[in-house]
């Protein structure tokens, strides 16, 4: 498993200038969290220790409506990034646009070799894999909002957008984490 520590050592490389970390990226960790469930709690505090620890940390401090798409500056941070820290907790999957980070986070790793650290928050890896629990719930009133789109072109943006957070969901719950306790 890759730590944060390897992200520091490697944005204090001493490389070539050509070549180098800080080049390559402007943020050394993006974090992905849902605001109402963490942000005056566990997303503060690992921001704080991630900038004390010399980290060009991106964390988004405003709190966007459901339904929303991805900012395109919270995007370019995405891309930005050498790794990302992915804090699920009991409410991430009822924002779109929580989803919508995850799983440009996710292309991000597939593509460009971006770190990702999920954090299970006070959530079981297994309810984020299996869409159970608060993330079921969630992915069902995105269901059911995909069906009572009329405009058929819309309805069918939505079904591929779900696809792609079920898949996100799957995939980083089946890498390597943290969850709140330490296991």
């Amino acid at each position: 498993m890759v730590s944060l520590t390897e992200v520091a050592e490697a944005s204090s490389s001493s490389d070539p200038p050509s070549t180098s970390y800080s080049h390559r990226y402007k943020y050394d960790v993006f974090i992905s969290f849902r605001g109402f469930d963490t942000r005056l709690s566990f997303t503060s505090h690992l921001y704080t220790a991630l900038v004390k620890a010399n980290l060009t940390t991106f964390l988004d401090d405003q709190e966007i409506p459901t339904g929303e798409y991805l900012k395109p500056e919270l995007e370019s941070a995405i891309k930005a990034s050498r790794a990302s820290v992915i804090v699920l907790s009991e409410n991430y999957a009822s924002s779109t646009w929580c989803l919508e980070e995850l799983a440009l986070i996710l292309e991000q790793k597939n593509n460009s070799n971006q770190i990702v650290i999920p954090v299970f928050y006070h959530v079981e890896p297994t309810h984020v894999r299996k869409q159970q629990s608060s993330f079921g719930e969630a992915m069902e009133k995105h269901k059911l909002k995909m069906e009572a789109e009329t405009n058929v072109e819309e309805k069918g943006r939505l079904g591929e957008r779900m696809k792609r957070w079920k898949d996100a969901l799957t995939q980083v719950s089946n890498l390597r984490g943290k969850d709140a306790k330490g296991r």
